[in-house]
């Protein structure tokens, strides 16, 4: 099955400004992939290209094999976008937001149950203007969802809002997408998109600098930490010489090692001179870690 949407060699500048510089990236139905990248990398001017707000100046994209700008109309009925920042007539009610948001579909969600979802049930007649700006930021997620979408465009998806609100809303996009949205998601998040994406995008001075799952680019750029006890001394040298080791503590009993995918081969060395390792613990390496890695290699 073709990918759901496909970008290939993308650019677009603004002047002498080149924010996206030969992107190409794809997604295939059902999946959630995050967009992630410093501040200016050009993420959101390609999901806005993706979306069909900008014209690329270079390359092609297609959603579901329409082009955004020729078959606009249409991919309006199945392609929803939540921006980084919205407005609303600062005296619209919320519930005539999402009412007025769902005439345009033909299938439209329930927009009371998108409200009670996103916890605004009880802001459900309040003007936009008195809103705050986590709740104008939940409510701009629920005009998005209310066309029931295919694919949904998500700028910053959780910015504003606090802890709760945050993992209330992700819990809202993994059902969405259990329901078969395909979801492309921007964010800086780096929590965000090791809980909710199947692979991730890193863009940087408008280039895919690494794509993969969180935990495929955590392993490739980071390093684990095993750390264990023993009852009887570790052979000088045994760990340091394993493929991969890049540091032994070693403190009494207790020893660390630090290295890339070490785990299996610090157990297997230590069976092979008759040590157990008690207390054994492993800390993998984070998304970000390999976020900070990554950018910092292509500065």
């Amino acid at each position: 099955m073709a990918p759901i949407i496909q970008v290939a060699h993308l650019r677009k500048a603004y002047g002498t400004k080149v924010a996206v510089d030969d992107v190409s990236l794809t997604v295939d139905r059902g999946e959630i992939v995050g967009i992630l990248g410093p501040n200016g990398a050009g993420k959101t001017t390609t999901v806005e290209c993706i979306a069909g707000l900008r014209a690329p100046d270079a390359g092609t994209v297609r959603v579901n094999g329409l082009d955004p700008r020729k078959d606009g109309p249409v991919l309006r009925e199945r392609v929803a976008l939540q921006l980084q920042e919205s407005e609303m007539p600062a005296r619209i009610r919320v519930i005539e937001a999402m009412e007025l948001y769902a005439s345009f579909y033909a299938d439209p969600a329930d927009p009371d149950e998108l409200l009670r979802d996103l916890g605004l049930v009880d802001r459900r007649d309040v003007q936009f203007r008195r809103l705050s700006g986590g709740q104008k930021q939940r409510l701009s997620v629920a005009l998005a969802l209310v066309g029931n979408p295919e694919v949904a465009i998500l700028d910053e998806l959780t910015t504003g809002l606090d802890p709760q609100a945050r993992r209330e809303t992700w819990g809202l996009i993994e059902r969405v997408r259990d329901r078969g949205v395909t979801i492309l998601l921007v964010t800086h998040f780096m929590d965000e998109a090791e809980r909710l994406c199947d692979r991730v995008v890193l863009i940087d001075a408008g280039r895919v600098i690494a794509e993969g799952s969180p935990a495929d680019l955590a392993a490739r750029v980071s390093q684990q930490t095993v750390q264990f006890r023993t009852t009887t001394p570790v052979p000088t040298g045994l760990l340091e010489a394993l493929p991969g080791v890049a540091t032994v503590v070693a403190d009494g009993d207790h020893y660390e090692v630090r290295g890339a995918d070490v785990v299996v081969d610090v157990v297997l060395a230590l069976n092979g001179v008759g040590i157990r390792p008690a207390r054994l613990r492993v800390e993998q390496g984070s998304l970000e870690e390999a976020f900070v890695a990554l950018v910092t290699s292509e500065a």
